[in-house]
């Protein structure tokens, strides 16, 4: 449920990020649009909340107070940033069930941030049920014929570094002292991640304006896909916003695994990558710690 855009693998260990023309149905060997860029589309976030909040007056403008409100919302934003950055290069290395399995253990980070930034806990019961979770994907990781350090690295980075915003974004949207409303925190934080973002595309591939530009001159959907893709997205990060404030950053984590599960089954459907028994075990328990968890919440509100 995170990240403005988030491409997937073909296949295998090692697959190159999907091509853009390969979406496009023609194949072209220079045409690889990278993820860093796809991201930087966050711009659309910041169009289409300032023209519901100045125009439309959806909701009422919230200007920030002080200087530590804003680098919260930056933090926020650099570390939302990393959380899909560090994903999608995982996904050059693994493969998208493994990924899933391993962005399962989210709801555990998640907990651990909770108590040590707001000293928030929760019954032992709901601790309990996250360790199926995690041993899940350690047994996963195990039998995962795919496995790759280094991309099993950057996968766990990112999925501490999203329990980490989850955490942080509550407290932007529920402390009294600075408490915004969910778009009114995406009007400030897009920016930012436009601004850190554009620069790593830059960097990362330094001819990609001119794969992109060349792209949207062949490819006359490109644009309008690329925009469909960063609205959905606004949305996708509104509700995120919308839920972590109405109940909890835990509750979104575990939420998003439910997503997670039916992923790691289309995945291996789609991408066919190999696994074992061991591996399935693995996956089942996670999605069982889950479940586990969603009636421990329920039992002990």
């Amino acid at each position: 449920m995170e990240g403005f855009c988030r491409c997937t693998p073909l296949t295998g260990p090692r697959a190159r990020p999907l091509r853009a023309a390969q979406l496009a149905s023609a194949p072209s060997s220079r045409a690889r649009l990278v993820n860093p860029l796809l991201d930087s589309v966050g711009g659309t976030h910041t169009s289409v909340n300032y023209i519901s909040i100045m125009f439309l007056k959806i909701v009422p403008v919230q200007r920030i107070k002080s200087r530590s409100q804003f680098l919260r919302i930056a933090t926020l934003s650099v570390v939302f940033c990393g959380s899909v950055v560090g994903g999608n290069i995982s996904l050059r290395y693994l493969p998208v069930s493994f990924n899933q399995a391993v962005g399962a253990t989210t709801p555990f980070f998640t907990a651990l941030f909770a108590y040590l930034m707001t000293r928030k806990r929760e019954a032992w019961a709901t601790y309990t049920c996250l360790v199926p979770v995690v041993t899940g994907v350690v047994i996963a990781s195990g039998g995962e014929p795919s496995f790759h350090l280094y991309g099993f690295i950057m996968c766990i980075g990112a999925t501490a570094a999203r329990a980490f915003k989850s955490v942080l974004q509550g407290v932007l949207l529920s402390n009294e002292g600075e408490k915004l409303n969910s778009m009114n925190l995406m009007l400030y934080m897009a920016p930012i991640a436009v601004v850190v973002l554009l620069p790593a595309a830059l960097v990362m591939e330094p001819n990609v304006l001119d794969v992109v530009v060349s792209l949207g001159i062949e490819h006359k959907f490109m644009w309008l896909l690329l925009l469909i893709n960063s609205t959905m997205a606004y949305g996708a990060n509104l509700c995120n916003f919308l839920v972590t404030k109405h109940t909890s950053a835990l509750t979104l984590q575990v939420l998003g695994n439910a997503k997670g599960a039916v992923a790691v089954v289309i995945s291996i459907l789609i991408f066919q990558n190999p696994v074992t028994f061991i591996g399935i075990a693995g996956y089942t328990m996670t999605v069982m710690g889950v479940v586990a968890y969603g009636e421990s919440k329920r039992r002990y509100k």
